[in-house]
């Protein structure tokens, strides 16, 4: 849009007073490759937010969602109604789950974090341990922005300025210890449930340390607390499997999803719920109702659209990508290292990583994140701005080819610095 215009779309997390007069409008994709409303090509290092797995314009997709459209558009999931994409889907995600598992489906992966937390909290209720009512979370998670989502929130200024939050507690990402005593301080039999990335994603992309995943299952398992896996970003590939908890060998009592489910083309998102905590609401008739949903649950169209993405994942051997390629693109990042303006390279679990600029570049410029995505964006890469770097995730069709173009790309922006 030119510097004349004026938008009225209130973009999420931007400085609005900056985009109302210059937003980079998307026209197009294909693949890896997106075109702005000027034809200008940019290599979509980024999967859009995380979530274009199978690449932009799979006529695949395109496809299976108009079918269900001239058939049945969407109809509700409440009480006994079910329609045959929506049945299927969740047929097929619990067989791919790492556990036996019921699926409850929500539009979106904020609207899963907050189902998951309201399941864990009624799960209590429901074998009567009504004061285990507490969620822990870790330090640099990103878990949404719905009610549970920013009172969890790792991010501080993601909970900034909005008054009181549900009652949480946040422990050091990488500390098993931290989080042991927190249940300790608090009492197990207070506690409802922790919620943990496999990956943190938005947070700063942040690898778990060798053995945490594990020893947090454990952990969990020992005091009674659930565990609740934000595989929102991790999921359908991005860490190499289904779910991206399979590769640390843990079952959770919950997984939640979202984003790569239908790769984005339509909004999407549920929570893996494991026998265990079904139980008390599925056991007979007149057991405790789960008084908890979204309009759009279980939508028909998304659910083809998810169908036929896991379809795609499947015949294009895209699932295992995440794990093939995450040693590339670590490696590829990695040569930004020697550069004086970067603190820290992250990344090699999952195709996802992050350039985390120096102390004395953010000191001396506040705006430096900003230049570097945009001095990314000059040279036709789109990466996204994190609070102290970039990140990258391209979609699983990405090349070790399309990795170097990254890194030019960076190299370049760091060098404006």
């Amino acid at each position: 849009m030119g510097e004349n215009t004026d938008t009225r779309l209130w973009h999420p997390f931007a400085d609005m007073g900056a985009v109302r007069h210059g937003e980079l409008v998307i026209e197009r994709g294909e693949d890896v490759w997106v075109w702005d409303s000027a034809g200008k090509r940019y290599l979509d290092a980024t999967a859009s937010l995380w979530y274009a797995n199978v690449g932009h314009g799979r006529p695949e997709i395109a496809a299976a969602v108009a079918r269900q459209l001239g058939q049945l558009e969407a109809y509700s999931a409440f009480g006994d109604f079910v329609t045959p994409p929506a049945h299927e889907l969740a047929e097929a995600l619990a067989d791919l789950a790492p556990m036996d598992a019921r699926i409850f489906l929500t539009t979106g992966g904020g609207e899963s974090i907050d189902s998951a937390a309201k399941i864990a909290r009624r799960y209590w209720s429901a074998v009567g341990e009504p004061d285990r009512t507490l969620l822990i979370s870790r330090t640099a998670g990103y878990h949404g922005t719905n009610g549970f989502g920013t009172a969890l929130a790792g991010i501080p200024a993601n909970r900034d300025g909005f008054g009181p939050q549900v009652e949480t507690v946040q422990v050091p990402h990488d500390s098993l210890e931290a989080l042991g005593a927190a249940i300790e301080q608090a009492g197990a039999s207070r506690v409802a449930a922790v919620f943990a990335e496999p990956v943190i994603g938005a947070g700063g992309v942040y690898p778990p340390l060798p053995g945490y995943i594990e020893g947090l299952a454990e952990l969990c398992k020992r005091t009674g607390v659930l565990f609740v896996a934000d595989s929102v970003i991790c999921a359908f590939g991005r860490l190499g499997s289904w779910f991206g908890v399979e590769r640390f060998g843990v079952q959770p009592d919950m997984i939640t999803f979202a984003k790569g489910v239908t790769s984005g083309y339509l909004p999407l998102g549920g929570v893996v719920v494991s026998d265990r905590i079904a139980e008390p609401f599925w056991k007979a008739p007149g057991a405790p109702v789960l008084r908890h949903g979204a309009t759009y649950s279980a939508h028909a169209t998304c659910c083809a659209a998810a169908l036929a993405n896991i379809q795609i994942l499947e015949r294009d051997g895209l699932l295992t990508r995440g794990q093939e390629l995450e040693g590339a693109l670590h490696d590829s990042l990695s040569q930004l290292a020697g550069d004086a303006s970067v603190a820290e390279v992250r990344g090699g679990v999952g195709t996802l990583g992050a350039v985390e600029l120096s102390a004395d570049v953010l000191e001396r410029d506040p705006g430096a994140v900003g230049k570097v995505v945009a001095g990314a964006r000059s040279q036709g890469v789109l990466v996204r701005g994190l609070a102290r770097g970039v990140a990258v995730s391209p979609p699983l069709t990405a090349t070790v080819e399309h990795f170097s173009l990254i890194q030019d790309a960076l190299a370049h922006a760091l060098s404006t610095l």
